[in-house]
């Protein structure tokens, strides 16, 4: 029979977190946080980098709703000097205080939808990102965007167009970093003014000095309003086109094809001249074509193909680099997985688009923290690297036991472990 010891020290096994803690306030995004939102109309002391930190900590521990930090993880994060830590509550209410009203946009059709766009904490994410050296003043960076839905039941959710339930909102990322979003009605459609939104995206880059060199886009984007947003602030773009009637004729009229192997599998590429909205740009269209498994002969083409097409304004790269370009627009989308099931988008916590789009911005930045943050930690732990998941991370290195102890007229944090913790702390 085993027998078991009690010790009633205050130890505890996600001390690997107190060095997420530190390197927040030590990084100044803390400071910075508190400096672009100002002091919170509140009688309680804590202030808005306050619950920041705490978001921050929680997910980092490995909680993943607000009430965990009652529940889970107080007693830890209370050993941290000098920490105040918030009720799930307070950190609700911060949500609430840091929303935008919505906006109600009119599509072309007259069918109206609610959006959110909520401007400061965008440019507190780009900031942050800027303070971190993640985005550098001046430097021409890449620019994805897609729009996403996250799935939810709250009250003011709306049937989306894979029939579930939520919101819709629109995700600009750079590096696998999301630099801006902007709320959006479930059922509305990918093309409402998302000129607009790209504007704003655009714009707010801009003031902080941060520029575009290529802009990258899912079909939802092939619009003539959309295109001459992107084209107007992008040096390149690449947006994936629709097939139409008129362009269906012009590719039938290709007798240059060029064979290619991408990815392991064969296919045939050309380009054309873009006249079908644009024609005044002398933009490209590159086609990229594939033989389908059907056995039925096509009477035009007496094979039958898959087509794929992008548009771009890109005149000097071959039709094989464009297309491998685009095709990196997957790794920009694991960004949706990994902030579903990492960072919470996946369990909203409140019930109004307003304060929900806060929430998902605050996970945003967390997101890019926890980017910076592991590009540290790997530089030291050989079994850690900087693409780990979250999961990976707090197996790795936040779970390690521990405790604050005050000795020697200051505070010494130790850890049961030979792991090398100490060449971050003291770096």
């Amino acid at each position: 029979m085993t027998k078991v010891q009690k010790i009633s020290k205050n130890i505890t096994p996600f001390a690997g977190v107190y060095f997420a803690h530190d390197e927040f306030k030590r990084s100044g995004l803390r400071e910075l946080v508190d400096d672009q939102l100002g002091v919170r109309f509140s009688t309680k002391s804590y202030s808005y980098g306050n619950l920041f930190g705490n978001i921050f900590n929680l997910f980092l521990s490995g909680g993943e709703c607000a009430e965990d930090i009652q529940r889970h993880f107080r007693p830890t994060l209370e050993q941290i000097p000098g920490n105040e830590v918030a009720s799930a509550d307070t950190l609700l209410r911060c949500f609430g205080e840091l929303a935008t009203e919505n906006t109600t946009v009119v599509s072309s059709t007259g069918k109206a939808y609610q959006f959110n766009i909520n401007e400061k904490l965008n440019d507190l994410n780009i900031k942050s990102l800027l303070l971190t050296g993640q985005l550098k003043k001046g430097n021409f960076h890449d620019f994805d965007y897609d729009n996403q839905i996250i799935e939810h039941e709250k009250y003011d959710a709306k049937k989306t167009y894979k029939m579930n339930t939520g919101y819709f909102p629109g995700v600009a990322s750079i590096d696998g970093k999301i630099v801006y979003i902007e709320n959006r009605d479930g059922n509305a459609n990918v093309k409402t003014a998302q000129s607009e939104t790209l504007s704003r995206a655009y714009q707010l880059l801009k003031d902080n000095h941060i520029y575009i060199n290529r802009s990258r886009m899912d079909a939802g984007s092939y619009a003539e309003d959309i295109i001459k947003t992107v084209a107007a602030y992008s040096r390149l773009f690449y947006i994936r086109a629709n097939k139409c009637e008129s362009l269906t004729a012009e590719i039938l009229k290709i007798t240059g094809w060029q064979n290619a192997e991408i990815n392991f599998k064969a296919y045939q590429l050309a380009s054309i001249p873009f006249t079908n909205f644009l024609a005044e740009r002398n933009y490209r269209l590159v086609i990229m074509r594939e033989k389908t498994d059907d056995s039925c002969v096509d009477l035009f083409e007496g094979e039958k193909f898959n087509y794929r097409c992008i548009l771009t304004n890109d005149r000097t790269s071959t039709e094989k680099e464009i297309i491998e370009y685009y095709n990196q627009r997957g790794n920009s989308e694991k960004l949706f997985d990994i902030q579903n099931n990492d960072f919470g988008w996946r369990r909203l916590p409140t019930s109004n688009m307003a304060a929900n789009t806060v929430y998902l911005i605050i996970t945003a930045m967390l997101k890019n923290y926890y980017t910076y943050l592991l590009k540290k930690v790997s530089a030291v732990f050989t079994d850690i690297l900087p693409t780990s998941r979250l999961k990976r991370f707090i197996f790795r290195f936040i779970a390690v036991s521990g405790r604050y102890v005050y000795q020697g007229r200051q505070w010494t944090l130790q850890l049961y472990t030979q792991r090398p913790y100490d060449s971050l702390f003291n770096g």
